[in-house]
Order: C-alpha cells, then structure tokens, then sequence
C-alpha cells in the first residue's frame, strides 16, 4: 500500500518532482527527507527561485566572499553559487536517477533569461551550463521560445539533456517535441548513444487559467472560467502518447533512446475559489512529471486524491473548450503568446533582481 497520497500518485507512473531549489534545502536534509517522504524524485529551478534563495538568509555569504576575492562580476558570482547547488542536489538525487535507471532523478538549471531570444548564445551557454556541473542527471532548462527550438534540437544532438521551459501552447508544443526527435536522430546517426539523453517538455498549466479567465470575464463568459488550463494539457498529452507510439519513435527507441516526458509546470493554484490540487488531480497519468511547489505538497499530501489516469478523461470537451473559447471572443494563440512573452520578462526580471542582491550583499560584506 502507498506510504501517502503523493506515493499513491508515483505508483500510477507520474513523477513528482520539487518546484524549489536552495542551498538549506540539500544542507539540512530536507530534499532527502522529501524523497521518502514525499516521493520526490526530482528538483526544478529557475532565476526566480535563485533570487528567493540568494537574497534570503546567510547561507551564501561565506561563497560569497571568497568570490568577491577572484572577481566582482555578480553574473560569475550567480553563476558560480547556483552552479554548486545544483550539482549538490544533483548528488542528492543521484540515487533515484540509479534506481530509474536515468528516467528520473533530475535536477534543472535554467539559461540566463536574457538570451531566450539568441539561438546561439542559449546553445553554448547550455552546453557550458552542462559541462560545469558535470553530473549525468542534469537538465538545462531552455525556454521553447521560437529561437530556443534550434537550440533545444542541437543540445539534444550533442547529447545533453535538456527541460524544456515556459510551453504554452500546443502547436509550440508540437515544435518541441520535433526538435527532440530531430535531435535524438542526429545524435543516432553520427554514433552518438541516445539512452544518455533525457528530456521533459514542460507545459505550463495554472498561468493558462489566470489569463484565459481574465479574458472571459471581460468578454462575459466566467462560465467557461477554469477550464482551458487542464483542456490544455490534456490535448498536449494526446499528442505525446502519439508522437512516442509512432514507426520514428520506435526506430529511435530501440537505439536505446528515452520518451520525452510531459512535466505539467505552474501547478499551484492561483484563483482561491478553485480547488488547491485541481491541476494535479485532473492531470494525473503515466509517463508524465508534476512539478510543485510545497504549499501544493502539503496540500495534495493532505487531501489530495488519486482517482484514476484523469489526463485521458475529457479529451472531446477539452477540444470542445478551445472552440467555446474562440466563440465566447477569447484568442487562443493570442493568451499562449503574451504568457510565453511574460514569462521571459518575469525569468529576466528575476535574474536582474539576482544581480542586484548580489551587489547588495557584496556591499553589505565589504562594509563589515
């Protein structure tokens, strides 16, 4: 029997992984006190996360000023920090990444936020990114703007591992999964060995809600509020289990190559009227990641239900919503490309914020 409703959802083949990432978490124990108690088998990080850990507290200030010896530059300073959580948590995890023989187990580290827009600029830093933490259950998280897509295939034909962040739409979404597949053939076909590679196509769920749901009550329909967020998802997981059952899948899949799995991202609760598990409860399914922060933990460890594979249910009124959604005057293409264009600017907001903290406490520490 399942240790606890988090166990219980890991059974059905759904990972769960920690939205957060701070040097006390892998220090104090907490991540491995997560894994057998919360079933955790993964970590996720981005600028925002970073800029929460680093300007709280002391536990960088002894890094700190043994970086501040070498260099004043808070971009190598950040880079330098971050880089060293990430690595620890990655050891933390290294046991789930065995036992999953390299299906899970993964820490992320993002890309600066500041060259989504670059395709080569995203490339190399990912593979620099790759090379210094130097740890085979990492992923670096690119962001599936347009120019990351190129990136996104050629980190994969490289042979590194790649998250990739900030999906929102389906038809981006089906991009993102051809840049793997494209990828991974390159790889295969110039001897590279495809079963080292790992991938997760992360798609944004509650920030779907906040903005379809803005939209419709200007326009008159809160009674399609709520809904689009999980429709969403759920078409993009009827994509997945189509693409991964094809003839290319299998070619690619007996040369040892791994599924990239669908991680639902964004999935605490924003609206306090709706349900505070609802994007884990009605997206669970195998073969997927749920990313969370820990207030959704607690929250799904408490009263959260496990009821079935729910992302195979309602597949013809989640294609239904989109339609509603188009006659009730809310553009589809129109709320995936100002949340994809949002949030780059809050990931680069963040980072700005990092180097300000940085500045901030090198101040504080030259002054004592």
């Amino acid at each position: 029997m399942a240790k606890s409703p988090l166990h219980e959802l890991a059974a059905r083949g759904q990972a769960v992984w920690f939205d957060t990432l701070s040097r006390d978490l892998v220090h104090s124990g907490e991540l491995k006190k997560m894994m057998d108690e919360d079933a955790v088998t993964g970590v996720t990080s981005n600028p925002t996360i970073f800029q929460k850990a680093l300007s709280s507290g002391d536990a960088y200030d002894d890094d700190l000023k043994k970086l501040l010896a070498d260099t004043d530059d808070p971009t190598e300073i950040f880079f330098s920090l971050a880089l060293q959580d990430i690595r620890d948590a990655a050891d933390v995890l290294r046991p789930a990444y065995d036992a999953s023989n390299g299906v899970d187990g993964y820490v992320s580290m993002e890309v600066e936020p500041g060259i989504a827009y670059d395709t080569e600029k995203t490339f190399e830093q990912a593979r620099w990114i790759a090379s210094e933490v130097d740890r085979p259950n990492l992923m670096v998280k690119i962001p599936a703007t347009m120019p990351g897509l190129p990136a996104i295939e050629d980190c994969t034909a490289k042979g590194t591992s790649i998250n990739i962040t900030l999906i929102f739409s389906l038809e981006r979404y089906k991009a993102v999964v051809e840049a793997y597949l494209r990828g991974l053939e390159r790889l295969v076909a110039s001897g590279g060995d495809p079963s080292k590679v790992a991938s997760v196509a992360s798609f944004f769920v509650s920030r779907v809600d906040s903005e379809a749901d803005k939209r419709l009550d200007e326009v008159g329909h809160p009674e399609l509020k709520g809904k689009l967020a999980i429709a969403n998802a759920k078409l993009a997981y009827q994509h997945y289990l189509q693409e991964f059952s094809s003839e290319r899948w299998a070619y690619l899949e007996g040369k040892g190559a791994t599924k990239q799995r669908c991680l639902w991202a964004s999935t605490s609760t924003k609206n306090p009227e709706y349900r505070d598990v609802m994007y884990v409860e009605e997206l669970i399914g195998p073969e997927t990641v749920n990313t969370m922060p820990l207030e959704t933990i607690r929250a799904f460890q408490d009263h959260g239900k496990v009821r079935g594979d729910t992302v195979l249910e309602g597949v013809k009124k989640a294609r239904e919503l989109i339609e509603n959604l188009a006659e009730a005057g809310v553009d589809y293409d129109d709320v995936t490309e100002t949340l994809e264009e949002e949030g780059v600017l809050k990931f680069a907001d963040s980072f700005d914020q990092i180097v300000e903290s940085i500045r901030a406490k090198r101040a504080t520490l030259a002054a004592a």
